[in-house]
């Protein structure tokens, strides 16, 4: 097995040095002229999980044979002393597993793995890219002439099978790890037979080409000993095919330095797009932000200055090593790179329990995991984590990016849903918080977090100012300790305590009183509250004698006997889609019961609501054009409980009106020659251009809009530039609902391009349901080829 790419480490960050010599490099880049970058795509505008799907078991028929990517001796049966896992996977909904030789879990059952051969596996998998937002899978491809390549083969048709059904979408991305061959392996590869995946609806599509990702150029190992000038002639032959091509590049790719060779900026820079390695560089939140200041500024702007889109990754963090924070190291890389502006997210990886930075579904207590196997579940830190709390982190980093959800440094994805966790301990540890305001870099959610010294700190303006916390459900809330940081002065705040049970309405708990933080004391006062059922806490802080600012740095929240007995609501069943427009969708769905009564719903996006009502109706608003969105629903009672979710429904809203209906999507021809392939003419890119085959008339660009459409309409380009002289070309336009039988929109007839008009023709016909478009061109008289720059398709 070739040595993996995950586990290379530079040196950590080189401080003030680094960062003077970031500065240099970014007002350089900064002098040159911008570029706009591409608009959203398949990965533009998109959050990208990378899948290994490289795992197998003895009985699933993969040709690799063995406990592949489980074992180090995949003849043997992975066991403490056999493995090469560092995490264990939640296996409730896998319906085919494979007994191991670990040890029980510690609830007794057998300790079974999955096999990514299982066709239910990848479906399963995908399932769950659907209901948390990730839209496109990026399918790692290794050096397809070992003995793993007739696997990973069939892999690529098992992805592609489960991207249809789940309306996901995948590419392919070339690991050229030990691949000393690869310069001429990878051509062949991709036309024998990756490139015969673009035909699928679901492979991902950028500018109207389809991707392709090449990762592994320029890095400094010796697994990788290419030279500069075999690598740009890969990059440029991909462009060639028509591809929009990816690089997984080393972090600091811009230098030249630590983790990449010298001399490979031209390489870099052929890429469409530039997504840096991220993995393993650092552990901490402030070494995150210091990769922000000192690496990726400068990137995004050298990117900027190119026309290159930025695609970084990011990561959830090495559970193994405890690096997660339960969830904020996650969301930290997440905010850092959507504040930036990244054009779209790469997330390292989607089932990597390899290395343990895997987002998917995960074992979340010792009572799930091999008993004494020393692997650490999601609670590792003492904090309760749902199984798929990383993939609604990713939900919500998702719409963060595509502006649905305002840009935040505080994580709202609590770490558990559904049923609340017994009431014991500080129920405040990791929960959601929010507050009237904060300071630059002091958090509210600083006040729940594990560090002491950690602390949030209120906005400027006059008191008072407030702080709360969802507990996730409601609690008879009975004691409450506040803490400063330990090496403070001595201060009084003036502080009165509140609770409501929906985050609405508060009463008052406690009336305002002093809280004296004392350094003697550690800076911790504990309050006895009168018994409250509550699921939110909020602190009113109306004073503070030692800073004109309110300031806490942990609140912990104790209840008397636990959980209310009030049982959640059943989980409402049936949601389907009962209308939808370009900027809206409605629902509707079964009622759920309760034994004390449903008092309303929310319609949620990923982990962020997005509704709330008192029917089993409704509609939401404020949606993109063309974009698809997935939902699910829970029910709420009286007490604050909550339902789980419903089943997830996925809808893409309709298009604005008069948008352009094919730009951006996957488009096909009879012919083109050299680098003008078909999906120059969606890209939006004016100069650039599809050409057919020469002197050999009739040829044709068609354009999939991705389901049928009513168009009237179609707008042909030529390049705008006075050297594209006047020409007449034949065209037909024709129209078909499959692909395959086409029938006629718009005759056969010339078409007349002319510069000093723009050289474009509006050609307009009878509305008409189609799919497919395509442009037949039977004649030129400047060229003798089809040729067109932009194809653009309206309702009318």
């Amino acid at each position: 097995m070739a040595v993996s790419r995950r586990r290379f480490v530079t040196s950590v960050l080189g401080g003030s040095a680094l960062a003077a010599a970031s500065t240099t490099e970014l007002l350089t880049t900064l002098a040159s002229p911008a570029s706009a970058a591409s608009p959203p795509g398949d990965v533009v505008g998109k959050v990208t999980v990378g899948y290994q799907g490289w795992f197998s078991a003895p009985g699933d028929s993969a040709p690799i044979g063995g406990w592949w990517h489980w074992s180090r001796d995949r003849f043997q049966p992975p066991s403490p002393a056999n493995t090469t896992i560092v995490s264990w996977p939640d296996m409730r909904e896998y319906t085919r597993s494979y007994p191991t030789a670990y040890p029980n879990l510690g609830n007794g059952s057998p300790a079974t793995l999955f096999s990514s051969y299982d066709q239910q596996t990848v479906d399963t998998h995908f399932r769950w890219m659907q209901e948390y937002g990730c839209d496109t899978a990026a399918l790692q491809r290794f050096n397809p002439t070992g003995d793993e390549g007739p696997t990973r083969d069939a892999m690529t048709l098992k992805v592609r099978s489960a991207a249809e059904r789940h309306n996901r979408k995948f590419y392919i991305m070339y690991d050229v790890t030990d691949w000393l061959t690869m310069q001429a392996d990878i051509k062949t590869d991709w036309t024998t037979k990756m490139s015969t995946h673009t035909a699928s609806s679901a492979y991902a599509r950028q500018n109207g080409k389809p991707v392709v990702c090449i990762w592994g150029f320029g890095f400094s190992e010796s697994s990788r000993p290419f030279t500069p000038g075999p690598c740009l002639e890969v990059i440029n032959w991909f462009k060639a095919q028509g591809c929009y091509v990816i690089g997984g590049v080393p972090t600091w790719w811009r230098l030249g330095r630590e983790d990449s060779r010298p001399g490979f900026l031209d390489v870099y820079h052929a890429f469409n797009a530039i997504s840096p390695w991220m993995v393993y560089r650092t552990d901490t939140l402030e070494g995150l932000d210091s990769y922000y200041n000192n690496v990726n500024i400068g990137d995004m702007a050298d990117c900027a200055a190119r026309g290159i889109d930025y695609l970084p990754c990011v990561m959830p963090g090495d559970l193994a090593g405890g690096h997660r924070r339960h969830g904020d190291f996650y969301w930290r890389h997440i905010y850092n790179m959507v504040r930036l502006g990244s054009q779209g997210l790469y997330v390292s990886m989607f089932d990597e329990y390899n290395e343990g930075n895997q987002i998917a579904k995960t074992s979340e207590t010792q009572a799930t995991t091999p008993a004494g196997a020393n692997i650490r579940a999601l609670d590792e830190d003492g904090v309760a984590c749902s199984s798929d709390y990383y993939l609604r982190i990713t939900a919500d980093g998702g719409r963060m990016l595509r502006g649905q959800l305002a840009l935040t440094a505080v994580r709202p994805t609590p770490p558990t849903t559904g049923t609340p966790p017994p009431a014991t301990g500080n129920l405040a540890a990791g929960r959601p918080t929010s507050a009237s305001s904060q300071g630059d870099g002091f958090p509210s959610g600083n006040a729940v977090d594990a560090n002491a010294g950690s602390y949030w700190e209120s906005g400027g303006g006059s008191f008072p100012h407030w702080w709360q916390v969802d507990l996730g459900a409601s609690h008879q809330v009975n004691k409450l300790v506040v803490r400063l940081p330990a090496g403070w002065g001595s201060r009084t705040q003036t502080i009165t305590v509140q609770g409501s049970v929906d985050g609405g309405s508060f009463s008052t708990i406690a009336g305002a009183s002093a809280f004296a933080f004392d350094p003697a004391t550690g800076n911790t006062v504990t309050r006895t509250l009168t018994t409250t059922t509550t699921r939110y806490v909020r602190l009113s802080i109306s004073g503070n004698t030692g800073w004109p600012a309110a300031q806490l740095a942990q609140v912990e929240v104790y209840a008397s006997g636990g959980t209310t007995t009030d049982n959640p609501p059943s989980t409402p069943s049936g949601l389907t889609v009962t209308g939808k427009t370009s900027s809206s969708v409605s629902l509707a769905w079964t009622a759920s019961t309760d034994d004390n009564g449903v008092t309303g719903y929310q319609v949620r996006q990923g982990g962020n609501v997005v509704a709330t009502v008192t029917g089993t109706t409704a509609t939401v608003s404020g949606l993109s054009a063309s974009t698809a969105y997935t939902f699910t629903v829970v029910a709420r009672d009286a007490a604050g409980n909550t339902s789980s979710a419903s089943s997830a429904v996925t809808v893409t809203t309709d298009a604005a009106a008069n948008a352009d209906l094919a730009r951006g999507r996957s488009t096909s021809e009879s012919s083109h020659v050299q680098s003008y392939g078909s999906g120059n003419v969606v890209d939006g890119d004016a100069n650039s251009y599809w050409e057919s085959a020469n002197n050999a008339f009739p040829q044709w660009v068609q354009v999939d809009l991705g389901s049928a459409r009513t168009v009237g309409r179609v707008v042909l380009r030529l390049p705008p530039s006075s050297s594209w002289g006047s020409r007449t070309q034949t065209v037909a336009v024709q129209g078909s609902a499959d692909g395959g039988s086409f029938g006629t929109l718009s005759g056969s007839a010339g078409r007349t391009f002319d510069p000093a008009s723009g050289n474009q023709v509006t050609i307009t016909f009878g509305a008409a349901q189609t799919r497919y478009v395509r442009i037949t061109v039977t004649g030129n008289t400047g060229w003798p080829a089809g040729q067109l720059s932009g194809l653009e398709v309206y309702a009318s």
